[in-house]
């Protein structure tokens, strides 16, 4: 088109007896002879069609370069993300996302749009939603846990995806390997099983003649459960404590899964970082109120009057999710962004709880908490 708007350019001056200026945005005609020349002048020129035009990105839109979408959208970048709760569950996380959003200078409804799908405790619903967000053609897809990242991975393999928390990657074969990710997923990872091992370590200081545990499991994420297990179970076998597991879908199934323990003689229980059972960190404080029996949780349980924790910060690792997002939307690919492992693990004891239940905490477990709630 410069190409065009210079012959014209040059035409029109010839043909007017007026002198006028013919810079990089185009031509100022002085009169309706030098308007009628450079008319005259493009149709002189064949048209050059466009890159879309010529079925250079032919296809769905949602196979178009990240920064062809962008423009399609006026700079308005466009985020999905797929929640495996609800959105009140999950407030303080997304809080922090979109804190981490604001510290990078983005501005919700201006320079960013969220789509939020929730699939409501039902992992079930994931691929259903996943797709969904896909058909939106986002430009990049937030999702956490393993089951949220295999279900975005299977709705799409071009679509950047990002994952603010889930358990080894790796080991579920949702990257080539954690420094160079490949294909279109890439975010934060922390060691779930390796959490709930060492919560097992910290029941059996705390009640050294513990024999028998149980570790809650939520039925609708098997994948994640078989992770847990392999690494529990060793563990637990070098404790010399048996090693019982019990399931639960939701907060219905908190008494009867807590109530079996104690018929089975349980003496504590570990629980892991599902976001079914995280969400619901008050309802399983409530029920075992009921039931005087041990358990170690993650840092959520201990806040809302668990006994005690032992985990990481989710809400900060959906935070930096946010820095990954900003790099993306400047033009990084997943594929080349390592992935980011957590390394600060949080030692949490609710002296509260302890005094309610009769618990005499050791010093030992006191002197390495990073948090004692009194």
């Amino acid at each position: 088109m410069a190409l065009i708007r210079s012959i014209a350019c040059t035409k029109a001056a010839r043909s007017c007896s007026s002198t006028f200026r013919c810079d990089a945005l185009g031509a100022m005609a002085c009169s309706i002879r030098s308007i009628n020349a450079l008319a005259s002048a493009a149709a002189d020129v064949p048209l050059q069609r466009s890159a879309v035009e010529s079925g250079a990105f032919a296809g769905d839109a949602a196979s178009w370069p990240l920064a062809a979408r962008a423009q399609q959208r006026a700079k308005v970048a466009h985020i999905g993300y797929l929640g495996l709760v609800s959105a009140s569950l999950h407030t303080p996380r997304i809080t922090a996302f979109r804190a981490g959003l604001r510290d990078l200078g983005y501005a919700e409804g201006k320079d960013i749009v969220i789509e939020f799908r929730w699939a409501e405790g039902r992992y079930d619903q994931l691929p259903a939603l996943a797709a969904e967000l896909v058909r939106l053609n986002v430009d990049v897809i937030v999702t956490h846990t393993v089951p949220g990242a295999i279900a975005a991975k299977q709705a799409t393999s071009t679509i950047p995806i990002v994952i603010t928390a889930a358990s080894d990657l790796l080991a579920f074969g949702l990257v080539e390997s954690l420094a160079r990710p490949g294909g279109n997923l890439t975010g934060l990872s922390f060691f779930n099983a390796e959490l709930v091992a060492k919560r097992l370590e910290l029941l059996k200081e705390l009640a050294p003649s513990l024999a028998k545990a149980a570790v809650l499991l939520n039925a609708d994420n098997p994948a994640g459960n078989q992770l847990i297990l392999r690494e529990l179970e060793p563990t637990a076998k070098a404790l010399k404590v048996e090693l019982l597991t019990f399931e639960a879908r939701g907060p219905g199934d908190f008494e009867s899964a807590f109530a079996a323990m104690i018929g089975q003689q349980i003496g504590a229980a570990v629980l892991h970082e599902d976001p079914m059972l995280n969400a619901n960190s008050k309802a399983i404080v409530d029920t075992l109120a009921r039931h005087r029996l041990l358990v170690c949780g993650f840092p959520e349980f201990a806040a809302a009057g668990g006994l005690m924790a032992y985990g990481i910060n989710l809400p900060e690792m959906d935070r930096r999710a946010a820095v990954f997002i900003d790099k993306i939307l400047k033009g990084a690919k997943p594929a080349d962004l390592p992935v980011e492992r957590a390394t600060k693990f949080t030692t949490i004891v609710n002296l509260r709880t302890a005094r309610a239940m009769g618990i005499d905490m050791p010093t030992s477990i006191l002197l390495r908490a990073d948090e004692v709630i009194e």
